[in-house]
């Protein structure tokens, strides 16, 4: 069976899931995909060069922007969720022309405190955001239904996966290459580094921007402290690096992985499931530096090519 067969497959299976399970199922999918949407947006930026600590405030901006879209202009959900994701878009075109100016460390700083300082804003934009108390939507989406919510989520991680896959086979992806690898040989080669560099900024901020509206639609909630988290950084990290970084299957694997037994300790061992996972994390990155996606290619590769030796000496 070839790999397009394979994908055809599984992307039918995870379309079909919701008519062969119930709600509890559904969710620790649909948590996976947001997950998963995260760790993909992450990676893309990295793939330049950047790393980038700014996912949760992006995350963040988005979902208050959807979220008082509709407590505060009546806009349907769906349309917010888009609206979230435009925000997130113009926030991170205007901070590009400062952050991405920074390299390396600096830029990683910058990209963390302004998760703070976004939330700092919406606690002391008190009239309009609710402050620390956050605002409660009148419904969630779809009405809480289960099987649209995550018909949804699935919708908005497959069209994530493409733009992935288009960095990947794209002129994009020779541009970012080269601007991670030696940015002042791109720059002599002819490439325009800032004019990348703030488009994936740009775009993976809205994808943060739109998966956090989706979120705050989902739960019909936000306030500060839930919805600037540091969880919608690290676990988007965490995933990706054991996945593997600079691929689309990587922070997939990673996020399905990671998902199912973060889902599994909470059950085995209430109280104590996030050593585990953080113990699982360390295991992985030591032993397994490339991730596991790239680990498994390269045992495979070698098989491969100790059965052509054997054949070709026989």
């Amino acid at each position: 069976m070839n790999k397009k067969a394979i994908l055809i497959i599984l992307t039918a299976l995870a379309v079909v899931l919701p008519f062969f399970t119930g709600a509890y199922v559904l969710s620790i999918f649909i948590s996976i995909f947001v997950f998963l949407s995260l760790s993909l947006s992450w990676d893309m930026m990295l793939r330049t060069g950047q790393l980038s600590f700014g996912t949760a405030g992006f995350f963040g901006i988005g979902a208050y922007a959807s979220a008082l879209a509709v407590a505060n202009l009546g806009l349907n959900p769906i349309l917010s969720i888009i609206l979230g994701g435009l925000f997130s878009a113009i926030i991170a075109f205007a901070l590009g022309f400062v952050v991405l100016r920074l390299r390396e460390i600096y830029f990683a700083i910058t990209t963390l405190a302004l998760t703070h300082v976004f939330s700092v804003i919406i606690r002391n934009l008190s009239d309009i955001t609710g402050g620390a108390s956050g605002t409660i939507l009148p419904n969630a989406i779809f009405n809480g239904d289960p099987k649209l919510i995550y018909w949804a989520i699935l919708l908005i991680t497959f069209m994530v996966i493409g733009i992935s896959e288009m960095f990947k086979r794209t002129k994009i992806r020779f541009a970012i290459n080269s601007i991670r690898n030696d940015e002042t040989t791109a720059k002599s080669s002819g490439i325009d580094v800032f004019k990348y560099l703030l488009l994936v900024f740009v775009i993976t901020s809205a994808i943060q921007g739109v998966i956090g509206a989706f979120y705050a639609q989902q739960f019909a909630f936000v306030n500060p402290e839930s919805t600037f988290s540091l969880n919608f950084l690290l676990l988007p990290i965490a995933m990706a690096l054991v996945g593997g970084i600079y691929t689309t299957s990587g922070p997939i694997i990673g996020a399905l992985i990671l998902g199912l037994i973060s889902e599994y300790l909470k059950l085995l061992i209430p109280y104590g499931h996030l050593v585990v996972y953080g113990v699982i994390i360390v295991l992985v990155v030591l032993f397994l530096p490339e991730g596991i996606f790239k680990s498994v290619k390269k045992l495979f590769a070698s098989k491969d090519n100790v059965g052509s030796d054997i054949n070709a000496q026989s």
